[in-house]
């Protein structure tokens, strides 16, 4: 059941993504993927009700965040547009991604993904992406654009509007087994020279 009534949609993201955002130290360099049911945030089932009023203040606390710590953003498309992501093309053309041919709009892209696309100032769309961390209103399924391996993370509020939300952040897969370190110890050659490894 959703709580959140006394902060606006606006505050509402904003409030979870910035933990996410402390959670997985992002900044610059690093990509945070959004999805969004702007239908489940004004409480109908997914992809029958979408709101470009509800998805514009949704952005515009997503990017309060953004510019305050720097990182890169990239919204999911709906299923009909295969769940391609919307971008600046200067990102897509830095991480050398492959780009897919549409205009997200409310009816095939969803709500969200047309307001980024027009909020932008050269939008374009990635077939998909690996990114560190991610933010799902409505339960649209984000974790196809998650590097491995993915971590959930439980914000202090779980709705926003009326649309459940989950987070998630990556760490680097743990290799090794009992005797695999993952923190340099000063003092490990002395430590382990009668267990030496090839």
């Amino acid at each position: 059941m959703n709580n959140n009534q006394v902060l606006s949609l606006k505050e509402q993201v904003a409030l979870v993504l910035r933990e996410l955002v402390e959670m997985a130290k992002l900044g610059p360099g690093k990509l945070l993927v959004v999805g969004t049911s702007t239908s489940e945030v004004v409480g109908k089932r997914i992809g029958t009700s979408g709101a470009l009023e509800v998805a514009n203040d949704l952005l515009a606390g997503i990017e309060d965040v953004r510019s305050e710590f720097g990182f890169h953003i990239t919204y999911q498309c709906c299923e009909h547009l295969n769940r391609a992501l919307v971008m600046e093309r200067s990102l897509l053309e830095e991480l050398r991604l492959t780009e897919v041919a549409a205009v997200p709009h409310p009816r095939a892209g969803g709500s969200m993904a047309s307001a980024a696309y027009r909020s932008m100032e050269d939008p374009c769309l990635a077939e998909s992406v690996e990114a560190h961390a991610g933010i799902d209103i409505g339960e649209t399924m984000i974790g196809m654009h998650l590097l491995r391996v993915a971590v959930p993370f439980r914000p202090s509020i779980r709705y926003i509007g009326e649309a459940r939300v989950n987070t998630a952040y990556t760490r680097p897969k743990l290799i090794g087994g009992e005797r695999a370190q993952y923190v340099l110890e000063h003092s490990d050659q002395e430590k382990n020279e009668s267990h030496l490894c090839d």
